[in-house]
C-alpha cells in the first residue's frame, strides 16, 4: 500500500489562516521581514517571491534589499546592523549561498537574536538545548511539524536523522528530543547507513544527495520526511529519498517538492509575527 503523503502545501495553507489571525491581533503594529541578498541568484529570486506571496497572505510586509555582487562582508554586516536600528522591522533574513569570502557564521551573529527570524543566531540555537526556543530554525521546526501533523507519538519512538548540518540535522535531532524520541544522528562517518535506518520509525534525510536512502532501507510503515532539494539530471527538483521505491514502504513521506518547502516558509512567517509580539 503507498504512503501517505505529508502535503507540505496544504499543512502550510493552514498554517498561514492561522497566522493572518494572529497577525490581526497586533493591529497597527509594523510587522516587517527584510531580506538580504548579496548579488541576484535567479533560484533565490524564485525562493523570495515565494516568501513574499506567503507574506502578502498573511499580512507581513517583506522589503527585499539586493546588495551589489561585489559586496564586502563587512558591508553586508554593516546593512545588517542598519536592519537591526530600525524599529519597524521585525524580522531580518539572508539569503544564501553568500559570495566567495563572506562568513556565513559572521553574517548570522550580526543579526539581533531578537529578529533572527531564521533561528539561527547562537542564542537562538543554544536555546534549543533548554526548551524549543521563541524562534526555531525553520527547516527543522517544519520537519517536526510535519512529524507532529501524522498523529504519531513521538516518546520512545526511534529516529534517525541523517545529516548533521547546523541548519536541519542537529537542531531537528534535539527539538526531537524533546519530545523524547530516541534519536540517532547519521552523517558522512557512519557505517552501514541502512542498519540504522531500517529499524527506525522516523527518518528524516538532510544531506543534499540525490536518491540516497532507499525504500529497502527502510521499516516498513516508517515516517520519511525528505528535506533534500537536488536538481536531477532532467532538469526536474528531486529529494535525498528516492521517492518511487520508499512510497511503497514507508507509511508517511513527503514529497519534493511540495513537502517540507511550504511548511519552511510558513515557520519564518511565524517566527516574524513572534519576533513582532504576537502569540503564536
Amino acid at each position: 500500500m503507498p504512503a501517505q503523503l505529508l502535503d507540505g502545501r496544504q499543512i502550510a495553507k493552514r498554517m498561514r489562516e492561522r497566522l493572518a489571525e494572529a497577525r490581526q491581533t497586533l493591529g497597527d503594529r509594523p510587522v516587517r521581514l527584510v531580506s538580504l541578498e548579496v548579488g541576484q541568484n535567479p533560484a533565490a529570486d524564485v525562493y523570495v517571491r515565494n516568501q513574499q506571496r506567503a507574506a502578502a497572505e498573511v499580512g507581513i510586509a517583506m522589503e527585499v534589499e539586493n546588495l551589489p555582487v561585489a559586496s564586502t562582508e563587512a558591508q553586508l554586516v554593516e546593512a545588517i546592523s542598519a536592519l537591526n536600528r530600525r524599529a519597524d522591522v521585525s524580522g531580518i533574513i539572508v539569503q544564501r549561498p553568500l559570495p566567495h569570502g563572506i562568513d556565513p557564521r559572521q553574517v548570522q551573529m550580526a543579526i539581533d537574536p531578537h529578529k533572527d527570524v531564521e533561528g539561527m543566531h547562537p542564542a537562538n540555537m543554544g536555546s534549543i538545548l533548554y526548551r524549543e526556543p521563541l524562534l526555531p530554525p525553520c527547516t527543522a521546526a517544519a520537519a517536526q511539524q510535519l512529524i507532529v501533523a501524522t498523529g504519531m507519538d513521538l516518546r520512545g519512538a526511534e529516529t534517525v536523522v541523517v545529516g548533521h548540518s547546523e541548519i536541519v540535522g542537529k537542531p531537528i535531532a534535539v527539538l526531537l528530543l524533546h519530545h523524547l524520541s530516541t534519536v540517532t544522528v547519521c552523517h558522512i562517518g557512519t557505517r552501514n547507513l541502512a542498519d540504522h535506518t531500517r529499524r527506525a520509525d522516523i527518518v528524516v534525510v538532510a544531506v543534499g544527495k540525490p536518491g540516497l536512502v532507499h525504500g529497502d532501507m527502510l521499516k516498513p510503515g516508517a515516517c520519511v520526511i525528505d528535506v533534500g532539494i537536488n536538481q536531477g539530471p532532467d532538469g526536474k527538483i528531486v529529494g535525498d529519498v528516492d521517492f518511487a521505491s520508499a512510497n511503497e514502504v514507508a507509511g508517511f513521506l513527503t514529497p519534493v517538492p511540495g513537502g517540507v518547502g511550504p511548511v519552511t516558509v510558513a515557520m519564518l512567517l511565524r517566527n516574524t509575527l513572534r519576533a513582532a509580539g504576537a502569540s503564536v
